[in-house]
């Protein structure tokens, strides 16, 4: 529950996966479409859900990071979300993510440790905590 709203946004889709979204405020405006790999068209390339969700979540993430690890040392760190869409038990369909993670300038346990704490105040983490499996990968340079 929130108790305290401090920014809204709003972002309309016209044409499903085959069609276009528009945030409100027009800084957002992109065309999208299936995956080449589930029947969308080769070439042009468009951007999917799967990609946004992706973009959106690494970089929440990061900002969680930044959050974590306040007071360490986190330039160059890197945040890769590696998004899975397959099908589930109910014969529907359902994602998967992995957060790849890098922080170069940190040990493995205090990467890890970070990580881990972001991952708690994350809001994208919260929001589909419990509904959408999520893997942590250190990635040491």
């Amino acid at each position: 529950m929130l108790t305290e709203i401090v920014y809204t946004t709003e972002v309309t889709n016209v044409g499903a996966r085959t069609g276009a979204v528009k945030s409100a405020d027009g800084a957002l405006e992109l065309q999208v479409r299936q995956p080449a790999e589930l029947g969308g068209p080769k070439e042009p390339r468009y951007t999917n859900p799967e990609q946004l969700f992706g973009a959106t979540y690494s970089s929440c993430f990061g900002g969680a990071l930044a959050a974590a690890g306040k007071g360490k040392n986190l330039r160059d760190g890197e945040v890769t979300a590696k998004v899975l869409l397959g099908k589930d038990e109910t014969g529907g369909f359902g994602i998967a993510v992995e957060l790849h993670v890098q922080l170069p300038h940190l040990s493995l346990e205090e990467a890890t440790e970070v990580i881990e704490k972001a991952h708690q105040i994350c809001p994208y983490s919260k929001a589909i905590r419990g509904n959408v499996a999520v893997k942590l990968v250190v990635n040491q340079a």
